[in-house]
């Protein structure tokens, strides 16, 4: 949520005007608006609520969380739920079963002592996920999810999800240098070969089923991975998580949507004016950025392997991928074995070492090397398996 966020404040400062100009936001410091990210879980999971300020569009950091603030969650018959703040920016409270015949809110101060609270909301909890399937075709895979309400009472559908998968580096580097006179095999534990990635969704992903007679999604799509992507190479997983909406909510969202994706020149239609629950109780005037829900999610993992998908599908590496060698004279430890390879450098692997016949005269040994983004997989995931991983 935080990229779209993000984006929505970039696009609402700066489609004001098509000439260019510089705006208030850049040269006044006052301008950090709060930005309110996260869904009150009213069921059996926890709440995380996640509070930052917009910086300046000329400012390379773009998230700076916001930091000892007071969050609490507070019904409109008088209960009260502190959240303590985790991390950085990030608040969170264990499960709070809350009485779904009330309605909710949330109140923030920060650590200036400015308030914020948001409308009182209903609670609309999320139906199941009945499935969550794919189709494969030549240009790649196709996520979709199926769901529905027996009670025609939801309506208005969000997802969001995160992504995992195992992947390998294109070359095995079967050997470490210390960078000066030294090589070593690796060991298994010293592997950089197989490695996990991680990335979460960074597009708003709604549907509604207002116009039809049951409230039934059939294959909405989540999101698609070209079949040169690594994510399906060996094997992987996607975590979807399903809210129920509000109609308001749902404008939100879909305005959001709206201004994040579909803004790419200045024939576009300008954004939508900010429509957040939430309010600034010191400041009327100042923005606030975000939309509270209250409510359960429903949540569904699934594993998809590459012997499920297309036998054409061929991972695309990071571009300039090549293997080089260097010859070493019989005797490398007499003079510093960086006068032959390059090994102290740390965009450089080594990826083999390779003995000619024996023979009395001492022939070189080749040693084969290459970008470590070729050849250690650690420069783009991790080699911790996650512990759902199956």
């Amino acid at each position: 949520m935080r990229k779209w966020i993000y984006a929505l404040f970039v696009v609402v400062i700066a489609s004001s005007c098509k000439k260019p100009f510089i705006p208030q936001a850049i040269s006044s410091d006052n301008n950090r608006y709060l930005v309110i990210e996260g869904v009150v879980n009213s069921g059996s999971d926890s709440t995380f609520i996640k509070l930052s300020r917009t910086q300046k569009i000329d400012t390379v950091h773009t998230i700076s969380p916001e930091t000892n603030a007071s969050v609490n969650v507070e019904s409109d018959a008088g209960a009260n739920y502190k959240l303590a703040e985790i991390k950085a920016g990030t608040y969170a409270a264990p499960p709070l079963n809350l009485d779904a015949t009330r309605k909710y809110r949330l109140h923030i101060k920060t650590s200036n002592n400015k308030e914020y609270v948001s409308d009182y909301v209903i609670v609309k909890n999320s139906p199941p996920i009945d499935s969550i399937g794919f189709t494969a075709a030549n240009a790649g895979v196709q996520i979709y999810v199926n769901t529905h309400d027996a009670t025609n009472s939801t309506r208005y559908y969000r997802w969001d999800f995160t992504e995992d998968w195992q992947f390998h580096a294109k070359y095995i580097s079967t050997y470490y240098s210390n960078g000066i006179d030294s090589l070593k095999q690796r060991t298994v534990s010293q592997q950089v070969y197989d490695c996990f990635g991680h990335d979460e969704s960074s597009s708003v992903t709604l549907t509604s089923t207002t116009k039809l007679t049951q409230d039934n999604v059939f294959q909405a799509p989540i999101t698609t991975i070209p079949s040169t992507s690594e994510k399906i190479e060996t094997k992987y997983s996607i975590l979807v998580k399903q809210f129920a909406l509000t109609n308001d909510a749902y404008n939100f969202w879909l305005s959001l949507q709206t201004n994040t994706e579909k803004l790419g020149s200045i024939f576009d239609v300008l954004p939508s004016e900010n429509q957040s629950n939430f309010h600034c109780v010191t400041n009327p005037g100042e923005l606030v950025i975000g939309y509270l829900s209250v409510g359960s999610t429903a949540v569904k993992r699934v594993f998809i392997t590459a012997g499920q998908l297309l036998k054409s599908y061929s991972p695309l590496y990071p571009s300039g991928c090549q293997i080089d060698t260097v010859f070493i004279p019989p005797h490398p430890h007499d003079r510093p074995f960086n006068e032959f390879i390059p090994l102290n450098s740390p965009y450089i692997v080594l990826l083999g070492l390779y003995l000619p016949p024996a023979n009395p005269f001492g022939l070189p040994t080749a040693y084969s090397y290459s970008t470590k983004i070729c050849g250690d997989c650690t420069i783009r995931g991790t080699k911790t398996q996650p512990a759902f991983w199956k």
